[in-house]
């Protein structure tokens, strides 16, 4: 069986997951990282040198970086779902995966843990300010995008969805002051409509 390795509280994790459900392919999630350890641990060592999460094993496959995990599952089980076979419509939707890594994930964690997994007393509110007013604008873009079509993927759901959909949970349901998009709010409506979200990102805040 297809297995997971990583925390469920894990937006990286949640991508790969997200994945696996939409894809319709059976797996077994082990927690890794944070409070559960495993990561330092020699023999996921030997799987993922970098000991973060997620890793991905696929029988004799060993896979690290979500966004190639996304991209595999993808490829691999989700031809008929997720998968893009047009190469231009794809670079399209997948740019917005890249995209959500170089530059949406540094300022998102600022913002989250100052205020989702940091006390009063342990936060930096400069730096927890500093990721919201740079979010704000990030999310801006992404609202702009979605003017002239439902999903990053283009008319339908895809890959290019998924990464700054785990994002999008968060940046939703903290309780923070955020701009009016009403874009981004459509479509993070539609994708609250997907059980495979539900059940991979729609997970408690910590």
């Amino acid at each position: 069986m297809l297995r997971i390795w990583g925390r469920i509280n894990s937006t990286n994790v949640k991508k790969a997951l997200w994945a696996a459900e939409e894809v319709g392919i059976p797996y077994e999630n082990i927690p890794a990282g944070g409070a559960y350890g495993v990561v330092a641990d020699a023999s996921y060592r030997a799987m993922n040198p970098n000991g973060l999460v997620p890793t991905l094993e696929d029988n004799d496959l060993v896979l690290w970086e979500s966004n190639t995990i996304v991209r595999y599952l993808a490829a691999q089980y989700g031809q008929s779902t997720l998968y893009i076979p047009d190469a231009a419509r794809r670079a399209k939707a997948e740019r917005w995966m890249d995209w959500s890594t170089s530059t949406l994930a540094a300022p998102f964690r600022d913002l989250f843990w100052n205020r989702v997994r940091m006390s009063e007393e342990q936060r930096d509110h400069a730096a927890m300010e500093k990721g919201l007013q740079a979010c704000s604008k990030l999310f801006a873009i992404v609202d702009t995008a979605l003017t002239t079509k439902p999903y990053l993927s283009g008319s339908d759901f895809g890959i290019g969805d998924i990464p700054v959909g785990c994002f999008a949970y968060a940046w939703f349901e903290m309780p923070i002051e955020r701009p009016d998009l009403p874009n981004l709010q459509a479509w993070y409506e539609r994708l609250k409509e997907r059980p495979a979200y539900q059940k991979s990102v729609m997970t408690a805040l910590t």
